[in-house]
């Protein structure tokens, strides 16, 4: 072929302009869901008043977060040589649906968790649970809170699908795994908070922040960007390590933080993950470290038979006992292997610049 008429290869769009197109994307869709919400009722909701589901929804969804997802969904695509710019659409809708589903998982999250703020704001089931008591309604207004929140969650889900839908068969069966994973992982942490710590508690509680946390944040939009844009199973094995080790220790600063980061900076309380007795790896670590009145607090905890001094002693005993320390290796560690698997030369030089640079924020993040 004449060098004069060989097609130039296009620029991949930065991360900025996917962002946005999100951005407008989610927008967009949350308007029209909102109409068709409203379209053909005889009555607005009498208790939510001006805050109805669509709009509690929209309120989770806007009110900023880190949108990770899109951004490694993004960086998955560029990630693969010569990615097609005509699906950046596509990617951008995965991008969008990812930012839905992490709302259906939040709303419903804080319903389980019982946390009172998200993003800096009252949760949804809070918000909820105060309108039904402005509205002086009948029944139990936390019952009716947590109710809303989870279909607030599910209109979400709902949305989340419909929007992929239309893509490829290969996308559409790595998105429903994704669910799938995401569900998972929720039952498994409602189970291991059931039956408390044993010997085999940091197995469960390593494959609990894969499936919940690693998985759909980090692992699967690396994947579903990387095949929209055609990738092949060569091109997808090193993307799928990055996205595995980087979402381990995702999920590992996300205990760390829940521990010992600030509310401010995280938008949700801190140390709840230890009044819950949820069966995260530092607590895991935690029974196989500490002693003495550390190891009380912890059993106290486990056991739901606490007060907050003991959520102190537990924190402060996990620190002078080398649990955090042991942890914040682990989120290195993971993050190491993570660089070392985009050494690899089926990847875009941008893809790779891309993800480390997510993977080097993943690290260090503080929120």
């Amino acid at each position: 072929m004449n060098a004069a008429l060989a097609p130039v290869p296009q620029p991949v769009p930065d991360a900025g302009s996917s962002l946005r197109a999100v951005e407008a994307l989610l927008t967009e869709r949350l308007d029209a869901l909102r109409e068709e919400w409203h379209s053909g009722a005889e009555a607005r909701d009498t208790v939510l008043g001006d805050l109805d589901v669509p709009d509690l929804l929209a309120g989770l969804v806007l009110a900023g977060g880190k949108r990770f997802r899109p951004l490694l969904c993004h960086w998955g695509w560029a990630a693969v040589p010569d990615a097609a710019t005509g699906t950046q659409e596509a990617m951008v809708a995965v991008g969008a649906a990812l930012e839905l589903l992490h709302a259906f998982a939040l709303a419903q999250d804080d319903v389980m968790d019982r946390s009172g703020t998200r993003r800096g704001r009252p949760a949804v089931h809070v918000v909820a649970t105060e309108r039904h008591r402005a509205a002086d309604g009948h029944d139990d207004a936390e019952r009716y809170g947590d109710s809303i929140a989870v279909l607030a969650g599910d209109l979400g889900h709902a949305e989340a699908d419909d929007l992929v839908g239309e893509l490829t068969s290969d996308v559409r069966r790595l998105w429903r795994r994704t669910c799938v994973e995401l569900v998972r992982g929720q039952s498994r942490d409602l189970a291991d908070a059931a039956r408390g710590g044993d010997g085999d508690a940091l197995r469960r509680a390593l494959e609990v922040a894969r499936a919940k946390s690693g998985a759909y944040t980090v692992q699967r939009p690396v994947e579903l960007g990387a095949t929209v844009a055609g990738a092949d199973a060569a091109t997808l094995a090193p993307l799928s390590d990055y996205g595995r080790h980087l979402g381990e220790a995702f999920a590992l600063r996300d205990d760390l933080l829940g521990v010992w980061g600030s509310p401010e900076a995280t938008g949700k309380p801190v140390g709840d993950d230890l009044r819950l007795g949820k069966s995260t790896v530092l607590l895991a670590l935690a029974e196989q470290r500490l002693g003495g009145a550390g190891a009380q607090a912890l059993r106290r905890v486990r056991r739901q038979t606490h007060d907050e001094a003991d959520v102190v002693t537990l924190a402060e005993a996990m620190v002078r006992d080398g649990v955090r320390d042991e942890v914040e290796e682990m989120v290195e560690q993971r993050v190491d292997r993570s660089l070392t698997a985009l050494d690899h030369h089926r990847l875009s030089d941008e893809g790779v610049a891309g993800l480390a640079e997510v993977a080097r924020r993943v690290a260090w993040r503080q929120r």
